[in-house]
């Protein structure tokens, strides 16, 4: 089926409205009917200068979030009233100029950092921005490492972006808004998907934080060095080639350690490499937390045999110590932000440091009575962690598939015929 086909299919106006014809029966999306033009003219960007956030004080408690570009996008909320960008009334689109990713907004904000644009539509007679906002996500980066350039004003600018119709703007932009109402639908319901994500996620902190909170004379509080084997790993030497090619031994870093089970490696280290080094084999069932790092008391539980780095340590309950396994994982990674906070000069843990950890131990006297009630506690947990964490099952995987299903849409309904290659502009 041709593109032009399956967008008259598609979209809920007539094809003879929608997408009109000619008197020749030549399809409007066909390729004479679709004007490319680069972004730079069709668009206008801000620089974020006049709304950068002046303090760190942030807190959930305030109402105004504060952008950055990358990963993470919102810092946090500040209490700050001057210099808020207002795209509760008038939507943008967030460009960050390193990275060449692009968010949509339409809440107010501060920005905290200058790499970043606020791209509008110039012309929104002609480009609606919401439609540039999806084909711009079918765009490759192109970016190599150490690209520091601005993106936006040496590279996107010259990128061509489709105008259906160009001779009839109100028929272009009925194309435009019908493409964008069977995208956002998709968008909708991931959107739907990952709020609830965010609400389970908060529900599963609070019945964690209830389940590992005790009273005092309930539970007898025992040094993780009394109760458990901690160990670190260690890096084969990067020279020796015959200890990382072809390797099948997994071999984690800390950056593996993010307070979720793991269940696959990225890398690989060979036997030789295993014991010609001071990595180690860890058992499935080991707890392991980063000792150093932008992830330093993060924690991580192995779903599978695995050695890691010399930046993450191992805790493993002792035989015979009626420590569950999954209860020194829970434990751990609910006291992340007190550690954080506790030992924010720490630049790194050390294995003395963390075998001083204190561990809570339920009926210390009876040890069938205290597995079977850490066991109860895993359990309860266990079922919060695969509705939200489960790459396999849960609402993680309901959001991958859904943001699958988009791009797909989003691939096929935006396929427009490319124009010849002596008229297209800077790539």
């Amino acid at each position: 089926m041709s593109h032009a086909t399956f967008l008259e299919k598609l979209l809920d106006l007539s094809a003879r409205q929608a997408v009109g014809r000619q008197e020749d029966g030549e399809v409007c999306l066909s390729g004479r009917q679709v004007e490319w033009l680069p972004l730079g003219d069709l668009t206008e960007y801000e620089q974020p200068t006049k709304y950068l956030v002046k303090t760190r004080n942030y807190s959930d408690e305030f109402s105004t979030p504060v952008l950055t570009a990358g990963k993470t996008f919102v810092l946090g909320y500040t209490d700050e009233t001057d210099g808020i960008y207002k795209a509760s009334g008038n939507p943008v689109i967030i460009f960050d100029d390193f990275t060449s990713a692009n968010k949509w907004v339409d809440f107010d904000f501060k920005a905290k950092s200058s790499a970043m644009k606020m791209v509008t539509s110039s012309d929104e007679g002609k480009l609606s921005l919401r439609y540039l906002y999806h084909w711009l996500n079918t765009l490759p980066s192109g970016l190599i490492d150490g690209d520091h350039k601005r993106q936006w004003i040496s590279n996107y600018s010259y990128k061509k972006i489709p105008i259906p119709c160009p001779e009839n703007p109100e028929r272009s932009l009925a194309i435009q808004a019908e493409i964008v109402r069977v995208l956002d639908a998709f968008t909708e319901l991931t959107a739907e998907l990952t709020a609830e994500l965010a609400a389970r996620r908060k529900q599963y902190n609070y019945y964690r934080d209830q389940l590992l909170t005790f009273e005092e004379g309930d539970v007898e509080w025992k040094t993780l060095g009394e109760v458990c084997d901690i160990a670190s790993g260690g890096t084969p030497s990067k020279k020796k080639l015959e200890y990382w090619s072809k390797g099948d031994v997994p071999w984690l870093k800390s950056e593996s350690c993010n307070n979720i089970p793991v269940y696959s490696a990225n890398h690989f280290i060979t036997e030789l490499g295993l014991n010609k080094s001071s990595a180690k084999l860890f058992q499935k069932g080991t707890t392991l937390m980063a000792l150093v790092g932008a992830t330093i008391f993060k924690t991580a539980y192995l779903e599978f045999e695995s050695s890691t780095n010399q930046n993450m340590a191992s805790i493993k309950p002792k035989e015979g110590s009626s420590i569950a396994d999954k209860y020194v994982f829970y434990f751990l990674t609910n006291i992340y932000f007190e550690l954080k906070a506790k030992m924010s000069n720490y630049g790194m843990l050390n294995l003395t440091t963390l075998r001083a950890f204190k561990i809570p131990i339920p009926f210390p006297e009876d040890p069938e009575k205290s597995f079977a009630e850490q066991s109860r506690i895993v359990a309860i947990l266990d079922k919060f962690d695969t509705l939200t964490h489960s790459i396999s099952e849960g609402l993680p995987r309901e959001i991958e598939l859904r943001q699958k299903q988009y791009e797909y849409y989003r691939d096929l309904l935006l396929n427009f015929p490319k124009p010849e290659p002596e008229t297209e502009g800077v790539a």
